[in-house]
């Protein structure tokens, strides 16, 4: 497992490493909400243990931002125990929610929870459209597509994100621009026009892959 650990407490966070590094875990940390958005942004980890208060900001605004274009699930860290902290954390994408001080063998089960939970999501189906994140491949009724490795990113992002709309800036910024380097918007248009030929029945047509105009695309499940 690769887990990223967003948590000002030193303490803590040296706590937890220790914990989870003993148990040959990949453990990486940030103690503030901008080191952590850009450790999301590398798009490696399994999972996420998330502080509510943070030095620049909180854990609330964290989630709002990273979660257009970050699936990875999101544990989230609190010394707050309210019911509307806990329901604001999950309408914005938090998975799942933990009053501090807690158990350090109950924080171990919920993130094995949320583990076993994403391997369920393996494969993403929409239509006849399958992909399989494990073997990093997309079938059409049975029938592996041809998808360079842009391609199937794409693809994934997309019916990850199913009928939300994806703005232009969330796609480059999470298929191409992880490295903060320019990106020619033109090649966003680009590979959707060369992946609607593939996943289409007609690329003129689109009904799975829709413009938004003035806003971006979204995958359309009826």
């Amino acid at each position: 497992m690769r887990l990223l650990l967003i948590e000002d407490d030193a303490d803590l966070r040296e706590g937890l490493h220790f914990s989870f590094a003993g148990d040959g875990h990949e453990v990486a940390w940030a103690e503030t909400k901008r080191q952590g958005i850009a450790e999301i942004r590398k798009g490696i980890y399994d999972v996420i243990l998330l502080d509510c208060n943070l030095p620049d900001g909180t854990g609330f605004e964290l989630c709002r931002e990273v979660r257009p274009f970050c699936s990875v699930p999101i544990l989230m860290l609190t010394a707050r125990d309210t019911e509307m902290d806990e329901i604001l954390a999950l309408e914005l994408g938090v998975d799942d929610f933990l009053s501090k001080p807690f158990s350090l063998g109950v924080l171990k089960a919920r993130m094995k929870r949320l583990l076993n939970g994403r391997e369920r999501q393996e494969q993403i189906a929409s239509g006849d459209l399958t992909v399989d994140q494990i073997a990093g491949k997309a079938y059409r009724n049975g029938d592996e597509i041809s998808l360079s490795r842009l391609e199937y990113r794409l693809l994934l992002y997309l019916m990850e994100n199913k009928n939300h709309v994806l703005s232009k800036e969330q796609i480059l910024s999470h298929i191409w621009d992880k490295d903060g380097k320019y990106v020619d918007p033109n090649t966003l248009s680009v590979n959707i026009r060369r992946l609607r030929a593939k996943v289409e029945e007609d690329a003129s047509f689109p009904k799975r892959i829709k413009t938004v105009h003035g806003m971006g695309y979204l995958w359309r499940e009826e």
